[in-house]
Order: C-alpha cells, then sequence, then structure tokens
C-alpha cells in the first residue's frame, strides 16, 4: 500500500549538481535502511547508495565515492542524495526503497529485501 516518492530530478551538463529526496509519506525512515537505485535503459538496476537502519552508516558504489552524498533529514522523514560533479554515466531514472528495519550495513541486504519502490525520477547528463 505504500510507495515512495522522489524528486529533485532533471537535465544538467556535466558537472553540475542535483539533490534528489526520497519521502514515504506518513512514515519515519529512521529506523530503516534507505537505498538509492539507478536504472539506466539497457542495464540492470544498480544501488547506487545506501544508508544503514539506526546508525546511518553510508556506503557508495565506487563510481560514485566522493561524488555523491546521501543523508537523512532532520525530520527523518526524507532521505536525499546529493550528486555533484555529474558525468553522462550517471544519467538513469533514479528510485528508492527501504530495507529492513535492523541495525546492520545497509550493503548486507540484496536489492530484492527493499520494498515500496518509488517511480523515480530522471536524471539526464548531457552537454
Amino acid at each position: 500500500q505504500r510507495q515512495f516518492v522522489e524528486s529533485g530530478g532533471g537535465s544538467v551538463q556535466p558537472g553540475g549538481s542535483l539533490r534528489l529526496a526520497c519521502t514515504l509519506p506518513g512514515v519515519t525512515l529512521d529506523a530503516y535502511a534507505i537505498g538509492w537505485f539507478r536504472q539506466t535503459p539497457g542495464k540492470e538496476r544498480e544501488r547506487v547508495s545506501c544508508i544503514s537502519s539506526r546508525d546511518d552508516t553510508a556506503y557508495y558504489q565506487d563510481s560514485v565515492k566522493g561524488r555523491f552524498t546521501i543523508s537523512r533529514t532532520d525530520a527523518k522523514d526524507t532521505v536525499n542524495l546529493l550528486m555533484n560533479n555529474l558525468n553522462a554515466e550517471d544519467t538513469g531514472v533514479y528510485s528508492c526503497a527501504a530495507g529492513p528495519n535492523i541495525q546492520v550495513a545497509c550493503v548486507m541486504f540484496s536489492e530484492y529485501e527493499y520494498q515500496y519502490w518509488g517511480l523515480g525520477t530522471q536524471v539526464t547528463v548531457s552537454p
């Protein structure tokens, strides 16, 4: 019955920045691992970042390390993904989902353990 809502996507030039937001209406997210995933046509969906339940330990795909930052808001109802120095390879539909509400590193969970997938927000990076 629940589904995440993603926002903040758009079209930017290489080197630009975007901030994505992920919200599950009516739910406080602090107790859940949250993952951001990217889907590009012709490629499998991949996890680009996740933040762990409760202790907020963050993890990043190698290709985005140093450029992307995942964080929770003070209200704990939103998880953001700040994307800096974007390049063409970052293009895709970004969606978020919730992992288990246990204090385990979010990389321990496979994509299939995430729930409430949103429809995603499009990010396009091109000259």
